[in-house]
């Protein structure tokens, strides 16, 4: 139990931290009168935190790596993303639609609706496929082809045992294109 609280601690950590760099990054930068959504669409990787507790019915949290795609429209502000989540004993993909608020010429805050399909027994986002929400924070690190991102994934009737809803943090980086 200690282990597992010190996990959690660590893991909760983690997503704060990538939460608070994005965040300052996207504060830090000057704004323009007319905000842009982040320029580009990118192909990226990182780290995915499963940050639900469900123990009492034995449906850990789990941590995995994952990829992700992010396709932007450049006339909408509307992206196509998708995230595969590949580690402890299963694999889920997540694709989604989401709406782009900018923020300033680097940066925009967006929230996705989509489904996650999941195959296996543990993955960070439950082990049932069901509804998605996606809010998350991209941020276009200036002259360079590189992006931050995290974003969280919460899974509504994620689990078999007790339809229970599954929370995720991600935090990653990207190669625009």
């Amino acid at each position: 139990m200690k282990k597992r609280m010190s996990y959690l601690w660590g893991s909760g950590i983690f997503a704060f931290g990538s939460v608070a760099l994005a965040t300052g990054f996207t504060l830090g930068s000057p704004s323009s009168a007319n905000a842009q959504a982040a320029y580009g669409s990118y192909l990226g990787a990182g780290a995915a935190f499963g940050v639900t507790n469900q123990s009492a019915i034995n449906e850990d949290s789990n941590t995995s790596g994952f990829f992700a795609v992010r396709y932007k429209f450049l006339r909408a502000p509307i992206s196509l993303r998708t995230q595969v989540l590949i580690g402890g004993n299963g694999v889920a993909v997540v694709p989604t639609v989401s709406y782009d608020i900018p923020i300033n010429w680097q940066a925009d805050a967006y929230v996705g609706a989509g489904a996650s399909i999941v195959r296996g027994d543990k993955t960070p986002i439950g082990n049932k496929g069901s509804f998605v929400i996606q809010p998350g924070v991209d941020y276009a690190l200036p002259n360079t082809s590189l992006s931050l991102f995290t974003n969280a994934i919460i899974s509504f009737d994620g689990y078999r045992s007790n339809n229970g809803t599954a929370v995720s943090i991600q935090g990653g980086a990207g190669l625009r294109f």
